[in-house]
């Protein structure tokens, strides 16, 4: 690598690790979420403050063929009043969805539903979320978040997903960052499990996880292809083109149709990738993030590509 490139390289991950730094600074949080120039840039990834505000948007992607799934921004709630509170609104959200026509799929995370303050406390609010959608034979995604927490979401998963049997399902993700995660893409193929397959956006330590980006990429790879293999509906999580392209490359050379996994991306984030998948016939779900809660996130989705961080820059200036 010459020395610009080097250079470069290393401002990338020093800005990195300053912004995922600053999302989880929550007096940041407070003073960003006040001005009054922020709210225009952060549409850009989030859909709005509110279901109500953000379903325009859920109806657009909708009509444009993109398929969708709901996630109320939230994590790491302090109080059993805040996860009840959380719960709540996915609760209400899933009827909502079915009744608009929008697809019955939400995403949530176990640290929004109590995960740090009481086992039973999340195992209740998780189980209420997923009997609301079984009732509309809806489908919920529960998130992955840090390495500590891989094996009580896992658990959590298996104890809970009897609660949609035969109305609906419950999948998980796993992050190719983490050493673990092909033993346990293994365990949850043998399960029938569907699996959404991302890189990992947490700062983890060199025990849990891969420290180099390319080592991150070479583990996404692998588990991707005995996804494609063995697995149930894969969802492919990424913004970036050479692990697309490989994906198709590899779906083409075993006749694996478009019906079989899906490309899931975020809101705003490399539309012109999701709408060249989706001219080519593939499937493509975006994830739309909504609520007041939406500055954590704002900020992961800066650290992620420098892009980001230039599109803001842009607005600022203007």
């Amino acid at each position: 690598m010459n020395p610009r490139a080097a250079a470069g390289r290393a401002v990338e991950r020093g800005m990195r690790a300053l912004l995922l730094a600053l999302s989880h600074q929550r007096f940041v949080g407070r003073i960003a979420t006040r001005l009054p120039f922020t709210r225009p840039m952060v549409a850009r990834f989030v859909a709005g403050e509110t279901l109500e505000a953000a379903l325009p948007a859920l109806e657009r992607l909708r009509a444009a063929g993109f398929r969708t799934t709901v996630d109320i921004l939230g994590e790491s709630v302090a109080s059993a009043v805040a996860a009840r509170a959380a719960t709540g609104a996915y609760v209400a959200a899933i009827p909502v969805l079915a009744d608009r026509g929008i697809d019955r799929n939400v995403s949530i995370k176990l640290s929004q539903m109590g995960l740090a303050i009481d086992h039973a406390l999340v195992r209740e609010n998780v189980g209420r979320v997923l009997t609301a959608a079984s009732a509309v034979e809806g489908f919920v995604r529960i998130d992955m978040e840090d390495h500590a927490t891989t094996e009580a979401t896992l658990a959590i998963w298996r104890d809970l997903r009897p609660l949609m049997a035969g109305s609906g399902d419950v999948g998980v993700v796993l992050q190719s960052a983490l050493r673990r995660t092909p033993g346990d893409a293994e365990v949850l193929i043998a399960a029938g499990a569907r699996v959404r397959l991302c890189k990992g956006a947490y700062r983890e330590p060199p025990e849990a996880a891969h420290q180099d980006k390319a080592d991150v990429d070479a583990a996404y790879l692998a588990v991707m292809r005995r996804l494609l293999d063995a697995g149930v509906y894969p969802a492919f999580a990424t913004h970036d083109d050479r692990i697309v392209d490989a994906a198709i490359a590899y779906a083409r050379e075993r006749a694996i149709g478009p019906e079989r996994f899906e490309f899931q991306m975020l809101y705003g984030v490399r539309r012109d990738l999701q709408e060249r998948l989706l001219r080519d016939g593939w499937t493509v779900r975006i994830y739309v993030p909504l609520g007041s809660q939406w500055y954590p996130y704002f900020m992961r989705r800066l650290a992620e590509r420098p892009a980001n961080v230039f599109f803001l820059a842009r607005n600022l200036l203007r």
